[in-house]
């Protein structure tokens, strides 16, 4: 599955919200259904800045994509993190550079949130983006 069809994906789940009280229950849902990270991955290291609560993030690259894990010690954290996973997870480095996430705005993600919240979740972003431009430098452009 392409990252645009992923995209399109969480656009479908979250119109089948009516308000966005309903669609703040899925973020919760989502947060709750989320694996944690083991205790020896929550580092200083994969901690991101910026955030209202503690967000771990931690990036792996693969077969020419990159596996992202997350945690955080408040649930609707998790749950946008699992969010942003659910796209940008098992893409190559290239497709997450150049991802736009204008599904973000088009479920309503970035108009809800609190100013620290969406302030993690630039955070957030970046850092995704930045693994993906090591990753894709270190191995991609090695020749």
């Amino acid at each position: 599955m392409t990252l645009t069809e992923k995209a399109e994906n969480i656009v479908a789940e979250f119109s089948l919200f009516g308000d966005w009280m309903d669609k703040y229950a899925y973020l919760i849902e989502l947060g709750e259904e989320s694996d944690p990270l083991p205790e020896d991955l929550k580092t200083k290291q994969n901690l991101i800045s910026g955030c209202q609560s503690q967000l771990w993030l931690v990036a792996e690259y693969r077969d020419g994509k990159v596996f992202f894990r997350t945690d955080s010690d408040a649930i609707i954290t998790k749950g946008i993190a699992r969010v942003l996973t659910k796209v940008l997870d098992e893409s190559t480095p290239s497709e997450i550079i150049e991802c736009d996430l204008a599904f973000l705005d088009q479920i309503g993600l970035r108009e809800h949130l609190s100013p620290t919240r969406a302030n993690g979740l630039n955070s957030m972003v970046k850092q995704m983006k930045l693994y993906a431009l090591v990753f894709k430098t270190k191995y991609e452009n090695a020749g």
